[in-house]
């Protein structure tokens, strides 16, 4: 089959987009993917066996793309350069990734009628609710969550099958649409074995960290991300763990609220902020912690997915801290991987430090069982295999 695949972004880099290519090439089909050129990237280009085909694209039609579902020319630009693409390159089946190029996709179909896969790579219209350009002033006058939600249950309905993340996902989605469970397949964002197969072992940050009891964080560093909750931890546990640290790699525009808590909880000491760093580094900062955290706070959006840092850590065999996020939760209790705190509560947080620090056994069978349940159960290879066969049967 020729699938054609429409991201509304700059490519690479995007893990999920490449990931579900080169799995459905190694099945046999042929894939072309739409993407935007924002630089001077080439027009055409073949990547891992994809077909990469790169629309032209300005400042304009990225400053639209916040206002998709408040005003219609996005789309309409947007339209004219996908049908473009479908002239240009026959395909039997559209695969396209999450909703806000969806409608203007919807829109170059008319006339083809090709099958139409809408791959939602999260809850787009929750997780804008916190976007900095949303809440403030002119988009909390521009853009609606309420619509994007009202048009993504719409193109929900039109598509002839949906991709999600998890099980809570397509139960949230299945609850509020009504459409059938079997329209619904789950492809979680998890690693590739070569992430754990192809790194040889660095110890560069050992010295480094020696004889602390090092949290471990990385990725986007914003509140939502229940960091705040995890600074305050730390304070509660310095008198007991004179040595704890909290490593943070990763950065948002709260970074400076969180240096100036560490600063005023008197624990600057203890609280770390690496910044960005290399992608390369992240197994050696991995193998230097004692315990590895993710800690979200509750909403939709964080209660029906995964961050993928949560199967790198447990790739890796370190043990995890998670909030009570619904999806999280339920892969570290099922793996026998870690412990799980209320989210937001700094109390039961340190708490469930401070059991971990106690036992060394503890937390090496926590890290070997998340290990073993990642290559075992649930790696890229694995996870892969449900959108494979939505292409079988497609």
């Amino acid at each position: 089959m020729r699938i054609g695949m429409i991201l509304d972004s700059t490519f690479p880099p995007d893990p999920r987009v490449e990931n579900e290519a080169v799995s459905l090439i190694e099945k046999g089909h042929e894939v072309f993917l739409f993407c935007l050129n924002y630089n001077s990237r080439p027009a055409r280009e073949t990547i891992r066996g994809i077909h990469v085909y790169r629309a032209s694209a300005g400042k304009l039609l990225y400053k639209l793309s916040a206002l998709a579902y408040t005003v219609p020319f996005y789309h309409q630009m947007l339209a004219r350069k996908v049908r473009k693409f479908l002239q240009e390159t026959p395909v039997d089946a559209l695969h396209v990734h999450d909703i806000q190029s969806a409608r203007a996709v919807v829109w170059a179909n008319r006339k083809l009628q090709r099958p139409l896969v809408l791959d939602l790579h999260e809850n787009r219209p929750e997780i804008m609710k916190y976007y900095q350009h949303v809440c403030r002033f002119p988009g909390n006058l521009l853009i609606y969550p309420s619509l994007w939600k009202r048009r993504e249950h719409q193109l929900v309905k039109k598509a002839n099958h949906v991709v999600v993340v998890t099980r809570e996902a397509k139960q949230h989605l299945v609850t509020e649409t009504g459409i059938s469970p079997e329209k619904v397949s789950v492809v979680p964002n998890t690693v590739l074995p070569s992430f754990y197969k192809d790194y040889k072992p660095d110890h560069r940050f050992q010295e480094r960290f020696r004889n602390r009891f090092v949290l471990f964080y990385f990725g986007e560093t914003g509140l939502r991300r229940g960091l705040e909750s995890a600074v305050r931890a730390v304070a509660l546990l310095k008198k007991d763990i004179p040595d704890i640290l909290l490593l943070i790699v990763g950065k948002s525009k709260t970074d400076g609220y969180l240096k100036e808590l560490a600063r005023r909880l008197d624990i600057e000491d203890n609280v770390c902020l690496d910044g960005w760093q290399d992608p390369s580094l992240l197994h050696a900062y991995i193998e230097a912690s004692d315990v590895c955290i993710s800690p979200l706070l509750r909403n939709i959006h964080h209660d029906t997915t995964y961050a993928n840092k949560l199967f790198q850590y447990m790739a890796l065999g370190k043990p995890v801290l998670v909030s009570d996020c619904p999806a999280q939760q339920t892969i570290v209790e099922e793996a026998h991987a870690g412990l799980v705190h209320k989210a937001g509560d700094e109390t039961d947080l340190a708490t469930k430090v401070k059991i971990l620090y106690l036992s060394a056994e503890d937390r090496r069978t926590m890290g070997q069982n998340g290990q073993k349940f990642v290559r075992k159960y649930f790696n890229w290879t694995l996870c892969s295999r449900e959108l494979q066969q939505l292409y079988d049967n497609l």
